[in-house]
């Protein structure tokens, strides 16, 4: 027995080391493909190192309630200033290390769980807790780890007491006939959470790949052969897909919102509305949504190599159903464009631009400007008198889609100038003469429109060919390529930044975004996350252009049509109210570092100031003058050919009646026209 036990831990050292060794030479190879081909390749030195080190550490132990601080105090002295070393040594070993240490702290973090199930929580012992909004150092100590579990789960549990009611009497009156419960599915999810990380099959080496890559700019990214597929998939109108939409509740439950009647999940005639996700699989893992994080099961989900799925499904509280779905490939009506007539008597056109999507296999389908153009024929025929270009919440895409769509509004001339890791100049022209819209336009923007759709807007200001109106963009001026590590590799793959975008004028909007015309307040905007937040983005530069261009009306009429915006907007009740909530957003955020005591009288209060503003910001009306929106009278043609997409479409308009953004532009529009 003994022997056999010393020649399975050989034969387990030697799969360890062969792994170990496998990932540095990934890694090396991942640096050598940056260092030929990135646009700012840096050194692997110590700043690597610590970049690396930190947000490994991050991902494992988010909240600090993992790691003891003696260990992570070991791990640091050894390799938090030396990663670099041992990667170029080819020498791996610190990631199993790290993970052998997490594991440890998983095993033990249950053991407490354990505990803490059998033991009754003392609610009249006086006690605080204490939340971060960025992270914090290491604090626990071995002899602490049970006092740490115990806050948190106390803290849980009245939290979850808190929000079922708003009787604070009668919550108190029943404390202890909701407690045991409470606390029994509190303690039971932390423990499948546990179990969830300790038997999946975690692949740390991937992780480790893209902190790599991502410490040369936020938007270089190692890739695996199914991560690349999901990907392309995501700039797609068409992908593998199930037909169903899902939300979170009230409870942070995952419900089906929405069923495709064109779908997988319609066809199997068993899904409704309403139901409630309990779990999924892809018949070889299975993920319980109670303690699998939202990531994971978004992830396995999406996945382009999932192709059957599994859901469990709870209706009513009831018995728990299995439903199995084979996947078939679909049009993304949410990632589509699609556009509405604004007004009867001056008809304005609307096109939303949901992402600059393209046809990446060749399949022969349309691009988003190719769509766009069919959007703009169809309102031409209803004669419009301006159109709304829509890009607020879109993320980007293809540049290639987006030179083609600032094309069809630019007569002709350079709209953008690029340059490589050489720093040599090259611009891009306007790949068509002449306009296939010649009308005055609005551009909808705001923090989370990025990368092609800034670099189209930024081409429209810069010719003065259409009035921004929204809120500053997210700050990408960068174009990425995705290639194998090695032409023999067909499983590993960088998605690599390999340029930067300037405007005909020499500047950039990369680190700042691009400011619109008119600046309008939207809810939550200070939470965005923009690209100066990223520690590794590319900072702001200049260049000394050599680029004459005509812009396309004079400047003064852009800030003519501003400047009565902007007192519009100044006495506009509903954009000066979303300014005093967003102020009361940022108070919150900033009040998250205070001590909260941990009573239900404390956890109520808390629970109801963020109730009441997330209630103020639901509920908020947004005009009493709703806009007449209809569909073109060729969109109303094929809605006649084509009923299903009636829901959708009933959908839209409902969302746009209501949008003060539109009912804005809308009148940008109409007051050019006046001026013209």
């Amino acid at each position: 027995m003994k022997i056999h036990y010393l020649f399975f831990l050989l034969i387990f050292n030697l799969l360890q080391a062969q792994t170990q060794k496998n990932t540095c030479v990934v890694l090396n190879k991942i640096n050598q493909l940056i260092k030929r081909e990135h646009v700012m390749p840096k050194p692997v030195d110590d700043s690597l190192s610590v970049y690396v080190f930190d947000n490994l550490f991050d991902a494992l132990d988010p909240s600090r309630n993992i790691f003891l601080k003696s260990e992570y105090d070991v791990l640091a002295q050894k390799y938090r200033l030396h990663l670099d070393d041992y990667i170029l040594k080819n020498d791996c070993s610190f990631l199993t290390e790290m993970y052998a240490v997490h594991k440890t702290g998983l095993e033990r973090k249950k053991a407490v769980l354990e505990k803490i199930k059998l033991t009754p929580i003392d609610y009249s012992k006086p006690d605080t807790i204490r939340f971060f909004k960025k992270s914090f150092p290491v604090y626990m100590k071995a002899d602490e780890v049970e006092k740490v579990w115990r806050k948190k789960i106390r803290f849980e549990i009245l939290d979850e007491i808190a929000v079922l009611s708003k009787n604070t009497d009668s919550l108190k009156t029943h404390f202890e006939t909701i407690e045991p419960s409470i606390k029994e599915k509190t303690i039971a999810n932390e423990i499948c959470h546990v179990n969830t990380l300790l038997s999946t099959d975690a692949k740390p080496e991937e992780l480790l790949y893209n902190y790599f890559c991502t410490y040369f700019d936020p938007h270089t990214a190692y890739f695996s052969d199914d991560s690349k597929s999901t990907f392309e998939a995501s700039l797609s109108k068409e992908h593998l897909s199930m037909g169903l939409t899902v939300s979170l509740n009230e409870k942070n439950e995952i419900i089906v919102a929405e069923i495709d009647p064109n779908g997988p999940a319609f066809q199997t005639g068993q899904i409704k509305k309403g139901d409630q996700i309990v779990a999924v699989s892809n018949q070889k893992e299975k993920l319980e949504v109670s303690c699998a994080s939202l990531e994971a099961i978004s992830n396995l989900i999406s996945s382009e190599t999932n192709k059957n799925i599994t859901l469990t499904l709870q209706r009513n509280s009831k018995k728990n159903f299995d439903v199995y779905i084979e996947k078939k490939v679909m049009k993304d009506e949410e990632n589509s464009v699609f556009s509405f007539i604004i007004g009867k008597e001056s008809k304005v056109g609307y096109i939303k631009i949901p992402s600059f999507y393209a046809d990446l296999e060749g399949k022969g389908g349309a691009g988003c400007a190719e769509d766009v153009a069919k959007e703009i024929y169809k309102l031409d025929k209803d004669h419009i008198k301006g159109l709304v270009i829509d890009l607020i919440d879109n993320g980007g895409g293809s540049m290639e889609e987006a030179i083609k769509l600032a094309g069809m509004f630019i007569n002709t001339g350079a709209i953008s100038i690029v340059i490589d890791k050489t720093h040599t100049q090259m611009l891009i022209d306007d790949p068509y003469k002449g306009m296939l819209y010649k009308g005055p336009i609005v551009i909808l923007v705001n923090g989370n429109t990025a990368s092609a759709s800034e670099f189209f807007s930024a081409i429209m200001q810069d010719y003065n060919r259409a009035l921004l109106l929204g809120n500053t963009t997210l700050g990408k001026a960068t174009m990425q390529t995705i290639l194998p590590l090695d032409e023999t590799s067909a499983t590993d793959f960088v998605k690599l930044t390999i340029n930067k975008f300037y405007r005909i004028t020499g500047k950039s909007h990369q680190y700042i975004g691009v400011t619109p015309d008119v600046v309008l307040p939207e809810f939550y905007e200070n939470m965005f996350q923009k690209e100066r937040d990223f520690p590794t983005a590319i900072k702001n530069d200049s260049i000394v252009p050599s680029v004459k261009f005509k812009p396309f009306v004079k400047r003064d009429l852009i800030n003519k049509l501003a400047e009565n915006s902007k007192k519009r907007i100044a006495q506009n009740e509903y954009f000066n109210n979303m300014k005093t909530v967003n102020k009361s957003i940022n108070e919150l955020v900033e009040q998250s570092k205070t001590e909260v005591p941990m009573t239900l009288d404390s956890v109520i209060k808390l629970n109801e100031v963020s109730q009441d503003l997330w209630e103020k910001i639901t509920k908020y009306d947004a005009t009493s003058n709703p806009l007449d929106v209809y569909n073109s009278t060729l969109n109303q043609f094929l809605l006649g050919i084509y009923p299903n997409e009636k829901t959708i479409n009933q959908y839209q308009i409902d969302n746009l009646k209501n949008n003060p953004y539109l009912s804005e532009a809308v009148t940008i529009i109409n007051d050019f026209n006046h001026y013209k």
